[in-house]
C-alpha cells in the first residue's frame, strides 16, 4: 500500500462510548483504532479515564473533520434516550 493510500483511507468518524459504570461518552477522530486504544489505556478522555474499558457501541463516518464535529455536538445535545435510540438504530 503506498504512502498516499494510506492518508486516504483515514477516516473522520464521530463515535459513542460506553463506559464501564454504564454511561455514555461522545468524541470524534481520524483514527478510531488508535483511539480506542488511548481511551482503553487511559490516555484519552479525562472522563473515561476513571471509567475503563469502554467499550465502541456507535460511530458515523464522514469526508471532513468538520463534519464530524459538528455531529458530535449535535449528539451530545441529544437525551441518553435519544443515544439510546441511535445506538439501536
Amino acid at each position: 500500500m503506498e504512502k498516499g493510500e494510506q492518508a486516504e483511507k483515514k477516516e473522520n468518524v464521530t463515535y459513542l462510548l460506553r463506559c464501564s459504570d454504564g454511561t455514555l461518552y461522545c468524541g470524534w477522530t481520524n483514527h478510531l483504532a488508535r483511539r480506542l486504544e488511548a481511551h482503553n489505556a487511559g490516555k484519552g478522555a479525562k472522563y473515561t479515564r476513571s471509567r475503563r474499558p469502554v467499550q465502541l457501541v456507535y460511530q458515523e463516518a464522514f469526508a471532513t473533520r468538520r463534519e464530524a464535529m459538528v455531529r458530535e455536538a449535535a449528539i451530545k445535545k441529544l437525551s441518553r434516550k435519544e443515544k439510546e435510540q441511535l445506538i439501536k438504530g
